[in-house]
């Protein structure tokens, strides 16, 4: 409640919901129908058909009209469809008020009333938007409580101005009963099972069975005084009501909200721990491609002539645009990855295009390639099959297949494997980035993706497929 805005909306209408069924209720089952002529009958029926229209129209502008005109912004529409809906709902109850003999006439002040008390209602509830809501409250505490205690006000008011469908019974349900069990609620939760949570059985023993106390004396005292002896058995009555329905009830309540908030906050602690993971790996590979990509270049400059470095200079300068922006993001298209990664192929055939003893198959089939993906997901097994897998001295080979299929992409790379050499770190053996993409893959796409490596002595294969949107 401190750290969260209610849902007002879900909770005004399960109210309204609870309250209009209760009255419905209690007027189907307070009429004879055996007794009844055709007078009463329909005084019966209107008493039925009148809370009922209320709460109709109730529903279909705080669940249905208004909502939609939030989440669109049409104001005509919205407008045209409150003026009708008032309009039927006042003629209906007007005509039921005066066949029933309820009033005189068909246009009911009552009926005007409720509208202007939700009309006020929605009024106060902005201002309160603009005016305790963060940042000028450091959270939402107060914002909830005066909402809830304004909820019950104009409840209150409401069923007051709503006499004529109201019985007493129902009155003596929302005016006496539902507070006095919301106040025992709230004591038992700051005074019994908070104490009982936090160890302090004695002090929560004190409050529970205090409380039963004081409810039989002041029972007792009353029915000294007045000699109405009835009075202690209702107070005998009101602390079993306690004892065995409002408190186990509502320590059931407590619990479950306790478990599910627990579950939340061990949510959330997995969310931002794979999120500080996910830019801690991204922040991995950016450093290790401009590093390789800037060795080649400058291999690529000792060896060839100007027009080849400035070419592979310009697609360094798209290489590294993409990873200071579109890297940064968390989706982007799949077109834009694939351009990305021929960027670093070009600049690899700069330095290896040559070699003699290297044999390069690079086969790239754009149709279909459409969606979204997380950057850098294809470029680790394109680099690890560069870094590992062409020697100056013997037979190389590297053969890349990608290909994109309606919702999924497929790349398969096969590159020779050669002797380590002897000064190489064996942690190096696959390359941080092919670590990585194995660590984001989980992360990201969990029973999305399909990731096969297989090695030997002198071959290294990789299929990867993965599902995309």
């Amino acid at each position: 409640m401190k750290n969260q805005l209610l849902n007002f909306r879900k909770i005004e209408w399960q109210l309204m919901t609870f309250v209009f069924l209760v009255i419905i209720l209690v007027n189907v089952l307070g009429g004879n129908m055996s007794r009844m002529d055709y007078q009463s009958g329909f005084r019966y029926f209107a008493k039925v058909l009148i809370p009922a229209i209320f709460f109709g129209s109730f529903y279909l502008v705080h669940v249905a009209v208004y909502p939609n005109f939030r989440k669109t912004g049409k104001f005509w529409p919205f407008l045209t469809y409150c003026v009708l809906i008032f309009v039927f709902s006042m003629m209906a109850t007007g005509l039921l008020s005066y066949g029933a003999g309820f009033s005189e006439s068909i246009f009911q002040p009552f009926f005007l009333t409720t509208v202007a008390l939700y009309l006020g209602y929605l009024v106060i509830t902005f201002l309160m938007n603009q005016i305790f809501l963060p940042p000028r409250f450091p959270d939402f505490q107060l914002y909830n409580t005066i909402r809830l205690v304004l909820m019950f006000f104009f409840l209150l008011i409401f069923l007051i101005s709503f006499r004529l469908a109201v019985s007493e019974t129902s009155l003596i349900i929302f005016l006496m009963i539902i507070p006095a069990s919301a106040v025992l609620v709230l004591y038992n939760y700051y005074f019994v099972y908070n104490n009982k949570k936090k160890g302090k059985l004695k002090r929560s023993r004190i409050f529970n069975w205090g409380l039963s106390i004081l409810i039989l004396l002041t029972f007792l005292i009353i029915a000294a005084s007045s000699g109405a002896e009835e009075a202690l058995l209702v107070g005998m009555a009101a602390v079993a009501f306690i004892q065995l329905l409002v408190f186990p009830l509502s320590n059931m309540a407590f619990d479950r909200y306790s478990l599910f908030e627990g579950q939340v906050n061990e949510l959330n602690i997995q969310v931002n721990q794979g999120s500080a993971n996910l830019s801690f790996l991204k922040s991995q590979i950016n450093p290790h491609f401009l590093f390789n990509a800037l060795n080649t270049l400058y291999g690529s400059a000792l060896v060839e002539n100007a027009e080849k470095t400035s070419d592979g200079i310009q697609k360094l300068g798209d290489m590294m645009r993409f990873m200071l922006h579109e890297n940064l993001q968390d989706q982007i298209s799949v077109k834009r990855e694939i351009e990305y990664l021929q960027n670093y192929l070009n600049i690899q055939l700069l330095r290896f295009g040559k070699e003699p003893n290297l044999d390069l198959d690079i086969q790239i089939q754009e149709d279909f390639c459409e969606g979204q993906i997380a950057p850098m997901m294809l470029i680790p097994f394109i680099e690890n099959a560069f870094k590992h897998g062409i020697s100056t001295k013997s037979k190389s080979w590297i053969k890349i297949n990608l290909r994109c299929m309606k919702g999924s992409i497929h790349l398969d790379v096969v590159n020779s494997v050669h002797p380590k050499k002897a000064m190489e770190d064996p942690k190096d053996e696959s390359g941080v980035g092919l670590e990585n993409v194995q660590k984001r893959l989980e992360l990201l796409y969990p029973n999305k993706h399909k990731l096969t490596i297989v090695g030997n002595d002198s071959e290294h294969f990789v299929h990867f497929s993965l599902q995309i949107g």
